[in-house]
């Protein structure tokens, strides 16, 4: 796509869980941490039992409305700060599910580092390319504790420039992580647009950016960022 006079935008920033991919569904997902363990179960029990690990928490990103027993509650306030605390929270809100499978609570985080344990949005990397061919700066912005570089490189976005809220000691929508990020890119904040799936996100309008929230879709659903290649470029039909 070749750069237009009309461009209304010099960088966008994407949120990465929720936006750029998804996990796997809860099956699919404990499915195969059990299969990683050597275990094999019915569908019916598997899907008794991914509901159980999503319910707890268990499961990141899957659910929000969490109830955190007392030994995890330090733990999960620091779990977008360090890779410690991300990983003990969330292998411990899954070991508060009683299971027969050993070693389960670990296997499920792992799938989480993994690419295959991932299912990315299918406007996603067509989006991201447009928008770079079109010489419109793009990077990740995320609250994560650990390294998404390695999933962004197997996806074919190993270029693209993040900025992790564990590596920066900073969370969305503290501005400041905005502020870093328009740094990152070379760009001013009102040139800037920032695409996520959460209030978070949308707090980067006191940033002074723009922001598109789109809805955190099924897995392998198109989710609407491609929206993005339209306001930076509102004549495109």
């Amino acid at each position: 796509m070749p750069v237009t006079p009309d461009r209304r935008l010099d960088a966008v920033l994407f949120d990465f869980h929720g936006t750029l991919a998804m996990t796997q569904d809860p099956v699919t997902w404990v499915g195969a941490a059990l299969v990683d363990l050597g275990v094999a179960l019915d569908r019916g029990r598997l899907t008794v039992l991914a509901d159980r690990l999503a319910t707890a928490g268990g499961l990141p990103g899957i659910t929000r409305d969490i109830r955190i027993p007392p030994h995890l509650a330090e733990v999960w306030a620091d779990r977008d700060l360090s890779e410690y605390a991300h990983r003990a929270a969330y292998v411990g809100l899954a070991r508060t599910v009683q299971t027969d499978h050993e070693g389960l609570a670990e296997a499920v985080y792992e799938r989480i580092l993994a690419p295959e344990g991932w299912v990315v949005y299918p406007d996603a990397v067509p989006t991201i390319k447009a928008l770079l061919a079109a010489g419109v700066a793009v990077g990740v912005i995320s609250n994560i504790g650990f390294d998404i570089r390695p999933l962004l490189h197997a996806w074919g976005l190993g270029d693209l420039p993040a900025i992790l809220s564990y590596e920066v000691g900073l969370i969305k929508p503290d501005q400041k992580i905005f502020y870093r990020a328009c740094a990152m890119l070379g760009a001013e904040p009102e040139r800037t647009l920032m695409v996520g799936d959460t209030p978070a996100d949308a707090g980067a309008v006191y940033a002074g950016l723009r922001s598109l929230i789109v809805p955190a879709a099924n897995p392998g659903t198109a989710n609407g960022l491609s929206a993005a290649l339209h306001l930076a470029f509102p004549s495109m039909e």
